[in-house]
């Protein structure tokens, strides 16, 4: 019985050894657990900013997508009115080209006859100087005629 006893206290002394290994194990491992839960949480935390920071990226493409479709767009149709306006201006050249012989000739005269003008303009206002200037003199003497007037009723 002693003999019994004291192989079933041995047995349970390593049970209980066993058993306490057992239990820091499960300490350990539930320790990594937790630290793995808790890392698992921040990087969906992390994920999840990411996630979120993509979006806002996308949006922002997408508007910047939009500006540039209408932008595009716009652009498309001011190049078909330049385009149009470009045609009519080369039919209006082609116009003015087979009409600039006999405009060519009406625009001689007329630069002929303002030449004329120019010139009786040049002389007529060449005289009126003249005159103008013998009036000033003119005008001169009879101001010296009346100060020299007012000297003498002074005197």
């Amino acid at each position: 019985l002693k003999e019994e006893n004291a192989n079933l206290r041995s047995k349970i002394n390593k049970l209980q050894i066993f058993s306490e290994t057992q239990a820091d194990k499960m300490r350990k491992l539930e320790r990594k657990l937790e630290e793995n839960k808790i890392k698992e949480q921040k990087e969906a935390q992390d994920l999840e900013a990411m996630v979120q920071h993509v979006e806002q990226n996308l949006q922002l493409m997408t508007k910047r997508a939009v500006k540039a479709e209408i932008s595009a767009t716009k652009l498309k149709q001011e190049n078909a009115l330049l385009q149009v306006q470009l045609k009519n201006c080369k039919m209006e050249n082609e116009a003015l080209r087979s009409g600039q012989s006999a405009s060519l000739a009406v625009v001689k005269q007329n630069a002929d006859v303002a030449l004329q003008n120019l010139l009786t303009v040049i002389t007529n206002s060449r005289s009126s100087i003249k005159q103008l200037v013998s009036g000033a003199e003119s005008l001169q003497l009879v101001a010296d005629l009346l100060k020299s007037i007012d000297r003498i009723s002074e005197v």
